[in-house]
């Protein structure tokens, strides 16, 4: 293990890096389908790892151009096309579940133990320390707030508002400007290799892998600075 220490900035990637959001994601999906599958009689399982594959399908695949996308209207898309897989055509009951996995969702939302104290240690010892995410500002703000998180960053960078994704370097480096901070100087971490790790390797960027998935890494990829398997090895990498 080699670091740059002391680090002027960290930058912390949002879902499964900070909160479980695997965990809320499949929740809220299996409990919508059990909610059709008692109305439908269809197989619930199969119908929550329809909606999966299909919104799985959607990030992997982000692009620029799709920064513009509204997430409600994607979601009942979403559900339209898992019902499908189970012999449903019904668009209100599309429009039905995308709003109850919202609320679903909302309240199987988790941090990880020590997250917020990880952040406000970080800034008590003058390390700016900002957010990078894929995610969208049309829901991703509420997700912060309801985290307890809004206030524990000097900055926050969520994808369609700076008009970029991750991987481009120049989001990291454009995030690191933002804070004051030369990226050499300054450190990524987060939990998906193409997205957070390859993108900071590139930008310069000192890169801690929260490799809570166990994925390996693509043939040719570069190492990570460091592989961690949770938020407690990030603590004692950074601290």
């Amino acid at each position: 293990m080699t670091s740059r220490q002391p680090f002027e900035a960290v930058l912390f990637d949002l879902d499964d890096t900070l909160h479980d959001d695997t965990y809320a994601f499949a929740s809220a999906a299996e409990a919508v389908a059990r909610e059709i599958a008692a109305e439908h009689g269809i197989d619930a399982l199969k119908l929550k790892a329809a909606y999966v594959a299909e919104s799985e399908g959607f990030w992997i695949r982000l692009t620029p151009d799709q920064l513009t996308t509204k997430l409600a209207g994607l979601r009942e898309r979403t559900w339209a096309n898992a019902l499908r897989e189970v012999g449903i055509v019904d668009d209100a009951l599309a429009s039905r579940s995308a709003t109850r996995y919202v609320d679903y969702r909302r309240t199987f939302l988790t941090i990880f133990p020590g997250a917020i104290d990880l952040l406000r240690t970080l800034r008590a010892r003058g390390v700016k320390v900002g957010m990078l995410t894929n995610g969208f500002a049309e829901t991703h703000h509420d997700k912060i707030a309801e985290l307890q998180l809004a206030d524990e960053f000097d900055a926050i960078f969520i994808a369609d508002e700076v008009g970029m994704i991750k991987p481009d370097p120049l989001l990291f480096a454009h995030a690191c400007a933002k804070l004051g901070c030369a990226p050499a100087r300054s450190a990524m971490v987060g939990d998906r290799y193409e997205r957070d790790i390859r993108g900071a390797l590139d930008a310069g960027l000192y890169a801690i892998w929260m490799n809570v998935h166990g994925e390996t890494i693509p043939p040719g990829g570069r190492q990570p600075d460091v592989t961690v398997p949770d938020l407690a090895g990030v603590r004692a990498v950074l601290l």
